[in-house]
């Protein structure tokens, strides 16, 4: 029996939301004694504070609060004016949100594969594009922004709109820009497992265009001009004022919480890059590690040796999008996209949030260097 498995192991949970909550707690509770005091619950000026600290953050001009990610995507794609008969390019190894949400809209998700870095190979994109093409949403998988020179170009060149899948990356730079500010519209998660989680569900939409904003403020909120005459049939897609309170709490200090994660992925490279495929920054980008994403052949078995020393770990995602029941109509098979079914079957997320103490980033190091030497 080596060291680690001859003495009690301390657990070390793939996530800990309750030690967020802990440092805010007292913030917290003033912003919901706020809110409650104001009377005022859906929309306002919490919501509004929240939208304009969002948009000056992101870099953008406008921003509005919506009911989660997935809103976010589709409210976007509605603005734009996607709907049947018109295809979206995007990459099969997100969050089925990504694709779920164009069918929504009424058209067609087409799959492109992508590169080591889990996102979008711009080198692809152009084969995929057909008359029918009206959008392509990059996802900045893992916190990392896609190469959204190269799709700019790409989008310019064929009139193509873009939406940013930012769920996992608010914060995350590529150049001078954060993300939300790369494309036409940028689409935001603040699930409570995101980077900027509430404390339910919740959904952010940045643009620099007018015209866009002024749409999805009616899209959101049921098409209404005003509180008596609707312009359009919309949606009821609306972040809370306690949420939005919540949000700016945590907007404040989540450039302080980014730079944590990547101090801990700085600490998790260092110490496996001879063992395994770890993620590698580049000079011209800032991730903001949402996931830190190891690859080895030996996945399922390191996995297994990790959790019986106490540390635990996930996959996101085991089965890509274009390998799902619900994707069958679309055509596509095993084999199709060969980089995106790999990474499927060799990818480990391991533990990383603010919180993680020095003791459990060295222990998973430990548990991993541990399964390579025996």
């Amino acid at each position: 029996m080596n060291a680690l498995n001859a003495t009690a192991v301390r657990r070390v949970p793939f996530v800990s939301l309750d030690r967020q909550y802990r440092a805010v707690r007292d913030e917290l509770h003033a912003a919901l004694d706020r809110v409650g005091e104001s009377g005022m619950y859906i929309m306002g000026d919490e919501l509004r504070r929240f939208e304009e600290a969002a948009a000056a953050y992101c870099g953008t001009r406008y921003a509005l609060g919506v009911a989660d990610g997935s809103d976010a995507i589709f409210l976007a794609l509605k603005a734009l004016g996607v709907g049947p008969g018109d295809e979206v390019i995007t990459a099969p190894n997100s969050f089925i949100a990504t694709a779920w949400t164009v069918v929504a809209a009424g058209a067609k998700p087409v799959f492109v594969d992508v590169t080591e870095d889990f996102n979008i190979d711009p080198a692809l994109i152009e084969a995929a594009i057909t008359p029918r093409t009206k959008a392509i949403i990059p996802v900045h998988l893992t916190g990392r922004v896609a190469q959204m020179d190269r799709i700019a170009a790409i989008a310019k060149k064929h009139g193509l709109h873009i939406v940013e899948d930012a769920a996992q990356a608010i914060g995350a730079r590529l150049g001078a820009k954060r993300s939300g500010a790369l494309g036409d519209l940028g689409c935001f998660s603040l699930h409570p497992l995101k980077n900027l989680g509430l404390y339910g569900d919740g959904g952010l939409i940045t643009t620099d265009n007018e015209s866009l904003y002024a749409s999805l403020l009616k899209l959101r909120n049921h098409g209404l001009r005003n509180r008596d005459e609707c312009e359009i049939w919309g949606f009821n897609s609306r972040l809370d004022s306690l949420q939005a309170a919540f949000a700016s709490v945590k907007l404040a200090r989540l450039d302080a919480w980014n730079s944590r994660c990547r101090e801990i992925a700085g600490m998790y490279r260092a110490g496996l890059k001879h063992l395994v495929q770890t993620p590698e920054d580049r000079p011209e980008e800032e991730s903001v590690y949402h996931n830190f994403v190891i690859i080895t052949p030996r996945r399922d078995e390191l996995m297994q040796h990790m959790l019986s020393l106490g540390v635990e770990s996930r996959v996101h995602y085991p089965i890509p999008i274009h390998l799902q029941q619900a994707a069958k109509d679309l055509g596509y098979r095993e084999g199709d996209f060969q980089v995106t079914e790999r990474l499927a079957k060799q990818m480990i997320s391991l533990p990383i949030y603010p919180e993680l103490e020095a003791g459990e980033i060295a222990q998973v190091i430990a548990s991993i260097v541990d399964f390579f030497k025996s």
